[in-house]
């Protein structure tokens, strides 16, 4: 389950103070945007740990205790006196959130999540959708089988939506804006018509950050081939990455597989932040 699904049903019947970071200036050990909910007896997510976690567990309780609640925004040198070498400034605010709130911070906080477009109920599919629920992503999982989507994995995550889609490529134009899309049917015919209607929205719209395709060298030769008769160019198939996964890792089990494409996904997100 995520954390912003657990922060949002213990908000159902409990009180919490949400930490978050507000911005940072030099070295921070979490970037502005993050997030920690406390709760009189546990907490949601990270902040980063340390002494700067620890610190702000600490008052975030004393908030929840009605403590006085002072300025919302707090300023933070992560230096001698917090015991940290980091160097940087960190600075946090605190909010106190109930059920009241649970609509509003599904919607701000949910938006933070990149939308990742998965095509694939199989085995490979199934592995990425458990390690992708713990990552900064909003997934939909897409298949034309029906009934084809694991249960635990199905029913276990609010970012997870699942699609059942006939013909399977249907389902490309409502994707979210900005889609990281993975492709990994039980069918290279259904493979290849993703691929293309992937390429033909990005032709259009242009707002497909990551097409990736499961497959080897000689499976890519073939789509490509086969693509270039359908009408794209050589320039629109360098939108495709075929095979997917960070280089190096060659295990083919399921497991291996999705930490390797979910590793990609995440390096993409790097890239479009810049240096």
């Amino acid at each position: 389950m995520s954390a912003l699904r657990r922060l949002l049903s213990a908000l159902v019947d409990e009180r919490a103070v949400l930490v978050e970071v507000e911005s940072t200036q030099g070295s921070a050990p979490r970037e502005a945007g993050t997030w920690m909910a406390v709760f009189a007896d546990r907490t949601v997510a990270t902040i980063g740990g340390g002494r700067l976690e620890f610190d702000a567990i600490a008052e975030a309780r004393r908030l929840l205790d009605g403590g006085p609640a002072g300025e919302p925004l707090r300023r933070y040198a992560l230096g001698p006196s917090l015991g940290q070498c980091c160097g940087g400034v960190v600075f946090l605010r605190y909010t106190a959130v109930g059920q009241d709130d649970i609509p509003a911070l599904r919607s701000r906080l949910a938006g933070r999540q990149v939308p990742v477009a998965l095509f694939g109920g199989g085995h490979v599919g199934a592995a990425l959708a458990r390690v992708l629920a713990a990552l900064p992503f909003s997934l939909s999982w897409i298949d034309s089988r029906d009934e084809i989507f694991p249960l635990d994995v199905a029913q276990g995550d609010g970012d997870l939506v699942c699609e059942h889609s006939d013909p399977v490529h249907a389902a490309v134009p409502g994707l979210a804006p900005q889609s990281r899309v993975l492709i990994m049917s039980f069918s290279h015919a259904e493979d290849l018509d993703v691929v293309a209607a992937c390429l033909q929205r990005q032709r259009s719209r242009g707002d497909l950050p990551f097409i990736g395709l499961i497959g080897s060298k000689t499976k890519w030769a073939t789509f490509r081939s086969r693509l270039l008769a359908r009408g794209f160019t050589e320039a629109e198939l360098q939108h495709v990455t075929c095979p997917i996964g960070v280089p190096g890792i060659h295990g083919k089990e399921p497991e291996v597989i999705a930490v390797a494409v979910a590793a990609q996904l995440l390096q993409t997100l790097e890239a479009a932040r810049g240096p």
